[in-house]
């Protein structure tokens, strides 16, 4: 259940922060717009970092250089976010969004990619992706 409520906040979260940074990028341009969230967002993190204190900094060297790109995609995120929002608007934007990610971690399940158990695609989500692509379509007229 918990996990249910972060992944709820995490989307109200995504949500705000892309109109936030739509504007953000409406008045100062959007890279700008991007380098200013990945600050704060920095900032953030640090602080909590700061008081969580869970000491596992010594495993920072088991890591994969490939995973320790992650927070570089961010700021390409960003931008494709504010720039989709500005053109057909939040609600697009997130159903597109939404269904881009549903994708590609299907394709991760089914493949096994960056060490995930292979996973088989059942025919409900299949439909599950037609039909919110569906969604997408009927919003769009």
């Amino acid at each position: 259940m918990r996990g249910i409520l972060f992944a709820f906040l995490g989307g109200a979260l995504i949500t705000l922060q892309g109109v936030a940074n739509s504007q953000i990028s409406h008045d100062i341009g959007t890279w700008q717009a991007a380098t200013i969230t990945q600050l704060t967002g920095f900032l953030m993190a640090l602080l909590i970092l700061i008081f969580v204190r869970d000491g596992k900094w010594q495993r920072f060297k088991q890591v994969e250089p490939l995973y320790l790109t992650g927070g570089a995609l961010a700021a390409v995120i960003i931008f494709s976010n504010v720039t989709a929002i500005q053109q057909i608007g939040v609600t697009l934007t997130i159903a597109a969004l939404l269904i881009a990610q549903l994708c590609l971690t299907f394709l991760i399940d089914i493949n096994g990619w960056f060490g995930v158990v292979k996973q088989k695609m059942r025919v409900q989500q299949v439909i599950g992706i037609l039909m919110m692509i569906a969604g997408i379509v009927i919003l769009r007229l």
